[in-house]
């Protein structure tokens, strides 16, 4: 069996800390899911009802072999307190991208994690050459956040994020699906540390929060709107009150406890977002709001895609981007 030492050492090379080990194969939150779904709470991501559903019931429907799951926190939460200090600043134009637009080097994440994954799994086997890994993020049939909850890493706040007490909420979850068993970490965090604090669905300006679910309601949600509507459709209620979110949210993340915790704790600058963030920041976040229009307005989809090939952006494509930026257009 492959150590947790061993295993930290290897996470420590690619700059990660936060991870657990679980054994079991079934999503203990599978029921809770499945009634978010046939409530329609899902809304516009269909993709989360197609065929593959079958799959999310066992792992072991994914990948027959599995023994073990690592899971594995991909922080960054440092890009996301950099956000905060460039907004704060007054160098914006008042528009905001999510902060996980930025958080890998403004590569979309997926390439990042995957990236990370197969080296890792490349390296535990140089350990043990009979391990075969399969990695999994959010674009496989997964219930990742249950696995990750089951693993350790953190409890599910009331806005549905997986929260960490050490690095809060601002991580990606990936995952390496393994035919052996590997050791855990000793440590284990607690199950819940949100009490009764509601800040998150206080704050949001689309009551996208179902605080007794702990859930969203995704029709709701500004995240939903700006990434996964990429042509003409009415705004959610509340939207003439965001904070000027043109791609993604962070609201109920930004005004959590547990992220403000570590904005007080570690000193940061606004120079890790500028500096990871400029190709965004310069077409979207310092310039009038109608000449990023007009500049869209003008481009073709294919110089679009050209211009942000592996971003997150090339998700939404120029159409969404054009809808979602003319919202802010005075």
């Amino acid at each position: 069996m492959i150590k947790k030492d061993d295993i930290q050492n290897i996470l420590s090379t690619q700059g990660l800390e936060v991870w657990g080990v679980v054994a079991e194969s079934k999503p203990k939150s599978l029921e809770r899911f499945k009634t978010w779904i046939k409530d329609g709470l899902h809304g516009a991501l269909s993709y989360l009802a197609d065929d593959r559903a079958i799959k999310r019931e066992d792992l072991k429907n994914y990948y027959p072999d599995i023994k073990s799951t690592l899971v594995i926190a991909f922080d960054y939460s440092h890009i996301a307190r950099s956000a905060k200090k460039f907004y704060d600043s007054g160098e914006s134009n008042g528009l905001k991208i999510a902060n996980y637009v930025v958080g890998f080097q403004g590569r979309d994440y997926h390439y990042e994690v995957r990236d990370k994954l197969q080296v890792i799994g490349e390296e535990l086997q140089k350990l043990d050459p009979e391990l075969e890994f399969k990695f999994s993020l959010d674009t496989q049939p997964i219930l990742e956040r249950d696995f990750a909850y089951q693993s350790g890493l953190g409890w599910y706040g009331k806005n549905s994020m997986l929260i960490n007490r050490h690095i809060g909420s601002y991580f990606i979850i990936g995952s390496l699906l393994l035919n052996k068993e590997v050791e855990a970490p000793n440590d284990k965090f607690e199950t819940d540390h949100c009490g009764k604090c509601t800040r998150c669905a206080d704050a949001c300006p689309t009551d996208a929060i179902d605080l007794e679910k702990r859930t969203i309601i995704a029709d709701k949600c500004i995240s939903t709107f700006t990434i996964e509507h990429f042509k003409e459709i009415e705004a959610p209620v509340g939207f003439d009150k965001a904070h000027g979110e043109i791609f993604g949210c962070d609201i109920c993340q930004d005004v959590c406890p547990w992220n403000m915790r570590l904005e007080r704790k570690l000193e940061t600058d606004s120079e890790a977002f500028k500096e990871s963030g400029k190709q965004f920041i310069d077409f979207f976040l310092t310039r009038p709001v109608s000449v990023i229009i007009e500049e869209l307005e003008a481009m073709s989809n294919r110089e679009y895609r050209r211009q942000f090939k592996g971003t997150p952006l090339e998700r939404t494509g120029r159409v969404g981007m054009l809808k979602n930026l003319k919202y802010y257009l005075d």
